[in-house]
């Protein structure tokens, strides 16, 4: 029996990367029928043990998926050490309602996220450093980067050393030009922006895991336009807001969700320029939408 980690998964089949293999040896294998009966599906990312049924043909079974560290639903994958979320400063124009609902997604499963706001090279300094700056101030690590000048690429191959990292973001926002310039022998599809739309093709279909390094993976995850909030009551949210934990010392009432109260820290700090205003604006929208969800 021997071990290894799924990289791809298409259609029923398996491709594993062996443990202490050349990063080009894949095995493809099929998962016993026990995982069907146990109604467990093998993931990108899983750890496993499996067979060698031919090794010329390099095929084999999947016998055990080992203990996962975490699942992640969206992308579908296993034992993920941290995720970059790549979004572009030019166009499209960053949604941060939509990241401030991916680093919700990823505090809710205990994810270190980093940002990575791409196409630096054509965008004024001075709009660069107000959304660095604003998502410095929610704890998060932000790096800039251009995949035409190379500025920042150095910093983001030393952040995915040694993890197993899950890389997502927007369609069009340059996330497989970085993939290509980090691991060129990915091949991946550049989509071009259509600049009539200014919105990217589709470029990647499936999850998919790169090897660009001892112990050390990336996460390609098809482009997305919109994510659903995690199941957590509306009260929680407040604790996934990091900038809140201070000013929350200085609110009358205990229970403060930062809303109506008065006397609220949070909206005292939100006057004094201490919090983003888009942030807490994302954050009210939050809130409103996991009250509604729990009235049905």
């Amino acid at each position: 029996m021997m071990t290894g980690k799924i990289i791809r998964g298409v259609g029923g089949f398996y491709y594993i990367h062996p443990e202490s293999a050349d990063k080009n040896v894949l095995i493809e294998c099929k998962a016993k029928g026990i995982f069907r009966n146990r109604n467990i599906k093998p993931l990108v990312g899983d750890n496993v043990e499996f067979e060698m049924l031919d090794e010329e043909k390099r095929l084999g079974n999947i016998h055990e998926i080992l203990p996962r560290k975490n699942a992640l639903i969206r992308p579908a994958s296993a034992n993920v050490d941290q995720a970059v979320v790549v979004f572009a400063l030019s166009f499209p124009k960053p949604n941060l309602n939509l990241l401030d609902r991916f680093l919700l997604m990823m505090q809710t499963q205990d994810i270190p996220v980093i940002i990575c706001f791409n196409k630096c090279d054509d965008q004024d300094e001075k709009e660069i450093q107000a959304i660095v700056s604003q998502y410095q101030m929610c704890g998060a690590e932000v790096l800039v980067t251009s995949t035409v000048t190379g500025t920042g690429m150095d910093r983001l191959r030393k952040v995915l050393g040694g993890k197993t990292t899950v890389m997502a973001g927007p369609s069009g926002v340059g996330k497989s030009s970085v993939m290509n310039l980090l691991f060129p022998e990915a091949q991946m599809e550049t989509g071009e922006i259509s600049r009539k739309i200014k919105r990217g093709r589709h470029t990647t279909r499936h999850t998919e895991l790169f090897c660009i390094g001892s112990q050390t993976y990336i996460m390609d995850t098809p482009g997305f336009t919109s994510l659903r909030l995690p199941e957590i009551e509306k009260e929680e949210l407040r604790d996934f807001y990091p900038e809140f934990e201070q000013p929350a010392t200085e609110c009358r009432f205990l229970g403060c969700v930062h809303i109506n109260e008065p006397d609220c820290g949070v909206k005292h700090a939100l006057e004094r320029q201490e919090i983003p205003v888009g942030r807490y604006e994302n954050y009210k929208q939050f809130y409103e939408e996991l009250r509604q969800q729990k009235k049905y």
